[in-house]
């Protein structure tokens, strides 16, 4: 399995691409090519794209992780420079209305309707349960929250506001043949029960859980517990991690820590 990181809040060092908040991988195995989330601004997507030399009708599926503007953004560009439909899985909760309250309200939610999508040529896969959806590809479903998570937001209910669970939060897997590989857009699921939920889901180890693992502002007991009991070989962290995290995991567990920047392309 090979993974280009095409949208990071980290540029890295080669010159032409743009670094920006959000978070989109393209995800490459046995001959089928999947966009996992698409950034928050679609130009910069394209941008990135292009300069990496990825064929925007080359890709068979797109994925969403969640639905969070920082995750679906570029999603209406995608569909406008693309030449022909394309397949969107996702989980029925993404076009849900998010909000944030702090520092000020706004709409945190995917910024377009599904009737605008799907006239721009996107097909909407859309269910809540664990499905393969291509040779090897399997849509986490709904994850088990045994322990804690990170969810954010509000969503209207009743006239007011409740906090948002993120229930469409969902990871990408992929089936290695004895191990399977995790990509997360932003983890608000909880890192550790992402990958207990793919591991008791395919009945494999977790060789590598990759994307935003939603760590930013988490205390030292919630990261030494990450540390305790993250079942993934690897993880390759980035987007809503948070630096300081980042730093902390990587002292302890070395090279099973690595970054994730846009450009970066590795194999699994």
């Amino acid at each position: 399995m090979k993974v280009t990181v095409v949208y990071e809040n980290h540029a890295g060092f080669k010159k032409g691409l743009l670094g920006g908040y959000g978070f989109s991988a393209l995800v490459e195995h046995g001959g089928t090519r999947v966009l996992v989330d698409t950034g928050t601004d679609g130009e910069v997507l394209m941008k990135n794209m292009r300069f990496l030399g990825i064929d925007l009708d080359s890709i068979d599926y797109i994925f969403l992780t969640h639905g969070h503007y920082d995750h679906t953004g570029g999603l209406k560009t995608f569909l406008q420079t693309r030449s022909k439909p394309v397949p969107v899985v996702g989980h029925p909760e993404i076009f849900r209305r998010r909000i944030a309250l702090k520092p000020y309200h706004r709409n945190i939610g995917i910024p377009f309707g599904r009737d605008e999508l799907e006239a721009l040529g996107a097909e909407f896969i859309l269910d809540e349960k664990p499905f393969q959806f291509a040779p090897g590809f399997w849509s986490s479903g709904e994850i088990n929250r045994i322990t804690w998570d990170r969810a954010v937001g509000y969503v209207e209910e009743n006239g007011g506001f409740v906090k948002d669970t993120v229930p469409d939060d969902i990871s990408l897997i992929v089936d290695l043949g004895d191990e399977v590989a995790v990509i997360t857009g932003c983890g608000h699921s909880g890192v550790l029960n992402i990958a207990w939920h793919a591991e008791d889901l395919l009945g494999k180890p977790v060789k590598a859980l990759i994307g935003g693992l939603h760590l930013i502002g988490a205390n030292e007991r919630l990261l030494e517990d990450v540390v305790d009991n993250t079942s993934a070989a690897t993880l390759y962290a980035g987007h809503c991690t948070g630096i300081e995290s980042f730093a902390y995991l990587h002292a302890v567990l070395g090279e099973r820590m690595r970054p994730l920047h846009v450009g970066k392309s590795f194999e699994v």
